[in-house]
C-alpha cells in the first residue's frame, strides 16, 4: 500500500513542478502586479479601472459577445450531434473528424481567412456582385466578430455534446416515443436533461476563450471594436503598464471561476440524479 502511494506520489512530481512552474507561478506574479501601483504600495485602483466608462464598455461588449456565440454554438451544436447519434458509426466519425480538423489549424490562419471572405472586395461581397446583389458590409461589425467566434470554437461545443448524447441509452428515448411523447416533448423531457452536462462543458469550453480572445476582435473588428483582450493587450504591450493590465486579467478571471462554479453545480447535481 505504502509502495504504490509512493510511486503515485513519484509521477505526480513532474505535473506538479510543471503546474508550480507555469500556472501558480504567472498567476502570483499576475496578482500581485494587480494589487500594487508602480512604486509597489497595496492599491485597489487597478481594479477600479474596470469601471471606467471605455473599460466597462469594452468588457460589457466582450460579455454580450461571448454570451452570443456561445448561444449560437450551442444552437448549431444540438441538431448536429442529434443527427450524428443516429447515423452510423463510420459515418458519423467523418462527419465529427470534419469538424475537428479546424482545430488542428492555427487559429489565426482561420481568422485571418474569413477575413479575406468578409471584407469590402471580398469573396463574399463578390459572390454577391455577380448576382447583382447589394454587397454585405459585415467586416469590422460585431457580426464578423460573433462569426469568427462561431467558426473558431464550434468544434469545443460539439465534441462534449456529442459525447454525452451518445452516452444517452436509445431505449430510454424509444421509451418516451412509445409512451406518446412528440418528439420536441421528448427532447425537453429526455434528451436535454440526459445531455445537460455535456451541454455545460461545452458552453463552458466555448464562453471563457470567447470571453479572453483579442486575435479575433483585431482582425474581424479592424481595431474599431476593442474588447477587453484587446484592451488588456494594449496594457502590457503598447501602454507597458503591467498594473492595470493585470488588474483587468483578474476582473476576466472572476468570470471564469464563475463559470467554472457553475460547470462544477451542474455536474454534481446530474451525478446526484443519477445515483438516485
Amino acid at each position: 500500500m505504502f509502495r504504490t502511494a509512493g510511486m503515485r506520489n513519484l509521477f505526480m512530481t513532474p505535473f506538479c513542478l510543471w503546474a508550480g512552474i507555469f500556472i501558480f507561478v504567472p498567476l502570483f506574479c499576475m496578482a500581485w502586479y494587480a494589487f500594487t501601483d508602480e512604486s509597489g504600495f497595496f492599491t485597489l485602483e487597478n481594479f477600479t479601472l474596470a469601471f471606467d466608462r471605455p473599460y466597462f464598455k469594452a468588457l460589457m461588449l466582450s460579455v454580450a459577445l461571448a454570451l452570443a456565440s456561445t448561444i449560437i454554438c450551442l444552437i448549431l451544436a444540438y441538431p448536429l450531434c442529434l443527427i450524428l447519434t443516429d447515423k452510423a458509426r463510420d459515418l458519423s466519425t467523418i462527419v465529427s473528424l470534419l469538424f475537428i480538423l479546424p482545430l488542428w489549424m492555427n487559429s489565426l490562419l482561420l481568422t485571418m481567412a474569413w477575413q479575406t471572405i468578409l471584407e469590402k472586395n471580398g469573396i463574399l461581397n463578390q459572390m454577391l456582385r455577380y448576382f447583382s446583389l447589394p454587397d454585405a458590409n459585415l467586416i469590422n461589425t460585431p457580426t464578423a466578430i460573433i462569426i469568427g467566434m462561431v467558426y473558431n470554437f464550434l468544434p469545443y461545443m460539439v465534441l462534449p455534446l456529442y459525447v454525452s448524447l451518445s452516452k444517452i441509452d436509445k431505449r430510454i428515448i424509444e421509451a418516451a416515443r412509445d409512451l406518446g411523447a412528440s418528439y420536441m416533448q421528448t427532447f425537453w423531457k429526455v434528451i436535454l436533461p440526459l445531455s445537460l452536462p455535456g451541454a455545460v462543458s461545452g458552453i463552458t469550453m466555448v464562453f471563457i476563450p470567447a470571453l479572453t480572445t483579442f486575435v479575433i476582435s483585431a482582425l474581424l473588428g479592424g481595431g474599431k471594436l476593442l474588447l477587453i483582450g484587446n484592451v488588456i493587450e494594449q496594457e502590457f504591450v503598447a501602454g507597458y503598464n503591467w498594473h492595470w493590465g493585470a488588474g483587468l486579467s483578474m476582473i476576466l478571471m472572476i468570470f471564469i471561476v464563475v463559470n467554472m462554479a457553475v460547470t462544477a453545480f451542474f455536474d454534481t447535481s446530474h451525478e446526484e440524479v443519477e445515483e438516485k
